[in-house]
């Protein structure tokens, strides 16, 4: 495989746009200014706004996680459960300890069937040219397969897929792959044929595997990808506590797991040896922040598996305790009133568009900050975090990753590194969802039987829910009033990653992580696409239909 030591790029000087930026959720425009050939500023700009915080407005507490986890169709569960551990927060309620297995193991598999997709579907085809797998050797590519991966990839089947692939470009009609910037040759891309069809290979068999990772959500969770079990005190899946059940779950989880381990991990590193050039692109942000996640109580922060902390300049010596006190959100360069920071119990949601173009006001996602601090969150954030803490099964898989790629630590700080982490935090999710599988079977089997603690909401008390998302920090703040919700806030990844600059105008992570990117052609900014990418926005949790011209939000009823 031909080795790249430093990417292309052009002399060219002027304005790039993106938008819309595809293989996302929700609507992204990334305005950059090029100046001989490298990115010198960024805007992130968000174009949608839904109106979420206001809708939840007076409505019963117990309704929200409804209401949120449609927030979009990918981060469903995440909202669900930050919703449902607000009102807990609120209520002061202690959930039984099978709840909190249940929960851990439907959120386990949720970041697999996450950044199995994020790998292959969203992000694979920043660096994988799909179209020049017609010019591989399906011998030579089931040998490359077999050298990295202990799951066999038949020189047969490798021409299947060769051949669905040729069929589509001389068709025209190349579905998923009309708009890809490799199309046409682009000299950012290089990774051998070879390598191209054994990724477009699993990309397709992707397809399948996510799929029954879906399934294994919903054995507890009801339904996929809106689940329907999770209340303030527990759970409610109690026809899920059989054998059946169990075994079923188990099985599919074994399923995911084998393919994370030996296809989708396998494929990252084929892809990061060809692209270490990027282990020196598109680091940006140095301070990080993580919840942590995977508790053993509920309410206590610090006794998640992951733990919680935040990070300062890249120092790995020195995680700080998190403080949810110095989490505010600023407005000053949103497309909304006023310019105040706020703490999210009190804040408003007071829409007030300018126009598109605008560089002071131009986005719809607010601009959270950490004491005042810009902070990037997500598995970057949590694999560094967990590496400081020395959490044995992250700090083995991370040595691991560094040794194969040749790498240094330093190499973490980048779009490939934030990339690998994502592998990396998949991994040890996934096999320390057997031991919380085994626990619960443990306790059910002992008559420990308990899921749900009966409670009541109060008139008037307000609670923060704490999540670590596959995309990384949310927080469901509420406020109740008489019984009803009196304010709603969400405070999601992507407005931490690709919000705008805030009152003192510092950039977002992404806007910060694509300062020095270079430019091959600027009529396809595929490098602005990778470092977007690793952050696997969702800008349909971070901005809340209104009209454009009036500002007014409008209430619809659905009969």
């Amino acid at each position: 495989m031909s080795q790249v030591t430093s990417t292309p790029k052009s002399s060219y000087s002027g304005p790039v746009v993106v938008d819309p930026l595809t293989r996302i959720e929700g609507h992204l425009r990334i305005e950059v200014e090029v100046e001989n050939g490298r990115v010198k500023d960024a805007r992130s700009c968000s174009t949608l706004f839904r109106g979420l915080e206001l809708i939840l407005k007076g409505r019963d507490p117990r309704d929200a996680q409804h209401f949120t986890q449609r927030t979009c169709g990918v981060c469903t569960y995440s909202h669900a459960l930050a919703s449902t551990r607000a009102l807990e927060d609120a209520i002061k309620v202690e959930i039984p300890e099978n709840a909190t297995l249940i929960r851990n193991l439907v959120l386990a598999m949720l970041y697999l069937h996450d950044h199995v997709v994020h790998f292959y579907h969203l992000h694979a085809l920043d660096f994988v040219d799909v179209a020049a797998a017609i010019q591989a050797d399906p011998a030579r590519a089931a040998s490359l397969n077999a050298s990295i991966s202990s799951r066999p990839l038949s020189a047969e089947a490798l021409k299947a897929v060769q051949d669905k692939v040729r069929a589509l470009v001389e068709s025209g009609q190349l579905g998923p792959f009309t708009n890809a910037y490799f199309l046409g040759g682009h000299p950012a891309y290089y990774l051998d044929p070879e390598a191209n069809l054994v990724a477009t290979a699993h990309y397709l068999e992707a397809l399948r595997v996510q799929v029954n990772i879906a399934r294994a959500m919903a054995l507890f969770g009801a339904k996929n990808p809106h689940t329907q079990f999770t209340v303030a005190g527990g759970v409610t899946c109690y026809n899920s506590l059989n054998k059946e059940s169990l075994q079923l779950f188990a099985s599919l989880h074994k399923e995911a797991l084998d393919f994370v381990e030996n296809v989708y991990i396998p494929d990252l590193l084929l892809v990061a040896g060809a692209y270490k050039d990027w282990a020196g692109i598109g680091g940006g942000a140095v301070n990080y922040m993580t919840f942590g996640e995977f508790p053993g109580d509920e309410r206590n922060l610090e006794s998640r598996w992951l733990k919680p902390g935040i990070i300062y300049n890249r120092d790995l010596g020195k995680v700080r305790a998190f403080d949810p006190s110095k989490i505010e959100e600023h407005v000053r360069h949103s497309w909304y009133e006023g310019g105040e920071a706020r703490a999210p119990y009190d804040g408003v949601t007071a829409p007030h568009f300018t126009h598109m173009g605008d560089t002071d006001r131009y986005s719809w996602m607010k601009a959270p900050r950490y004491d005042g601090d810009v902070m990037e969150t997500g598995p970057l954030a949590q694999v560094l975090v967990a590496y400081a803490t020395g959490n044995e099964v992250i700090k083995s898989l991370v040595d691991q990753v560094l040794s194969t790629l040749g790498v240094g630590p330093e190499a973490l700080f980048s779009t490939l590194g934030r990339t690998a982490a994502r592998g990396i935090e998949t991994v040890a999710i996934g096999r320390e969802a057997v031991a919380w599988l085994r626990q619960l079977e443990d306790n059910l089997a002992s008559g420990k039987n308990k899921i749900v603690e009966n409670c009541d909401v109060p008139a008037n008390s307000r609670g923060v829910g704490f999540v670590t998302a596959p995309r990384g920090g949310l927080s469901h703040w509420i406020r109740i009033e008489n019984g009803k919700i009196g304010n709603f806030q969400l405070v999601v990844p992507s407005t931490w990653n690709l919000g705008p600059r805030c009152a003192n105008n510092k950039r977002s992570a992404v806007e910060e992580s694509l300062i020095g990117t270079p430019i091959a052609d600027p009529k396809r900014p595929v490098e602005i696409l990778r470092t977007v990418h690793s952050f696997d926005p969702c800008i349909a949790c971070g901005v809340h239909v209104i009209d454009g011209r009036t500002n007014q939000a409008y209430d619809f009823r659905v009969l």
